[in-house]
């Protein structure tokens, strides 16, 4: 059996990963769920996958898991320290999907255990992409990617020829305002940033998928996984999201992966690889869709492209401030501090302040991502004012 840990099982990729652990619970040992504040999920689900270990990040909620787990035998834990130690027990397989800066180090604990690291926190390589990098190749470690985007890519490289690949693209749904003018994103409300017409996603990511800042850390982040320069990785919007990924070889052959927009997919890619394992995903049905379009993202609607190219192209902690700046940012929407077309302007801005200062540690990439918070948030209460 394959022992498996779960970092952010509350959330929605925790969930889809959950459900098919217990779709194939002969297969899987659960070693640990990690979760954030919900005690209730965490729980149900640390019960109905018999876990070992269930931890919260937040200690007082822990006291309330301790409650409703008292009698399991399963083990309980919560803090900060608690989840990376969680986060550092030795498995095959564990699924990173604590989101934003949070999730730094807990990955950088479950890589440095040398198993399969299913990377579902953009922040991992975005942020500290050196350092993360320079830890899987110490520890012999496995990335699998988990996003949709770079999932599609990984199968479409199912050859490893990865020498013969000219670019990849990545697909782009457009969210919720691919048509819309600026005078109407202007004053986008919660509500309608937060409808995405495809995926059924979190709070923070519907957000970024409304202002590309999603694709635009994909790039950065594909950039580290498949070892390509910027230059090399397109985007293209496809409102449909069925295809996902796509990779274009020297030979002219471009290879694409389709799907359903089911995230259980390309996370039971990573759970059963280098096998396959069935899911209860709906298949997809072209004949239904008709047809596909795709065309070019318009960068001066959606600046948060441009701005992630640069600071990619900027490197150092550039990548790291793009991201903090932007989780601010995307949270004072999200409490309706600041308008929706303020999220890029103000991750500009701190880019700008900022710049692309060294951070070659983990350390220095958590300084920097701090500098970046109290930077935006010095522009929210502007805003606010």
């Amino acid at each position: 059996m394959k022992t498996v840990t779960v970092l952010g099982s509350t959330g929605s990729i925790g969930c889809s990963t959950v459900d098919l652990l217990e779709q194939a619970r002969d297969q899987y040992r659960v070693r640990a769920l990690v979760g954030g504040k919900n005690a209730a999920k965490l729980a149900e689900q640390a019960l109905s996958l018999r876990a070992e270990l269930a931890v919260l990040t937040d200690e007082a909620a822990a006291e309330e898991l301790r409650g409703l787990l008292a009698g399991s035998g399963i083990r309980v834990a919560g803090g900060r320290q608690a989840v990376i130690e969680a986060a550092a027990e030795p498995v095959d397989w564990t699924m990173a999907a604590i989101t934003g800066a949070a999730g730094l180090e807990p990955t950088l604990a479950a890589v440095r255990n040398g198993g399969s690291i299913a990377l579902a926190n953009k922040e991992a390589l975005v942020s500290a992409g050196d350092v993360m990098l320079r830890a899987v190749r110490e520890a012999g470690a496995t990335l699998l990617p988990v996003d949709s985007e770079h999932n599609a890519v990984f199968q479409a490289m199912a050859d490893r020829q990865a020498d013969q690949v000219a670019k990849i693209v990545l697909t782009a749904s457009g969210g919720p305002f691919r048509n819309a003018t600026l005078e109407e994103m202007r004053g986008a409300t919660r509500a309608q940033a937060l409808k995405h017409p495809t995926w059924s996603m979190g709070a923070k990511i519907s957000i970024d998928s409304a202002t590309m800042f999603n694709k635009g850390l994909e790039v950065i982040e594909a950039a580290r996984i498949f070892n390509l320069s910027e230059d090399r990785i397109d985007v293209l919007v496809h409102p449909q999201s069925v295809v996902h990924g796509m990779v274009q070889y020297t030979d002219g052959s471009l290879i694409a992966q389709m799907g359903s927009a089911d995230m259980r997919i390309p996370i039971a890619h990573a759970l059963a690889w280098p096998q396959r394992m069935a899911t209860t995903s709906s298949w997809l049905d072209l004949a239904a869709f008709g047809t596909l379009d795709f065309f070019t993202p318009d960068e001066v609607r959606f600046p948060a492209l441009r701005l992630a190219r640069q600071a990619l192209r900027q490197g150092g902690a550039a990548p790291a401030i793009l991201s903090a700046a932007n989780e601010v940012a995307v949270d004072a929407f999200l409490s309706e501090r600041v308008g929706f077309l303020d999220i890029a302007r103000m991750v500009e801005e701190v880019m700008d302040t900022l710049g692309a200062p060294s951070a070659d540690t983990l350390e220095a990439v958590l300084h920097w991502d701090m500098q970046a918070r109290k930077a935006a948030e010095r522009l929210v209460l502007t805003c606010a004012a």
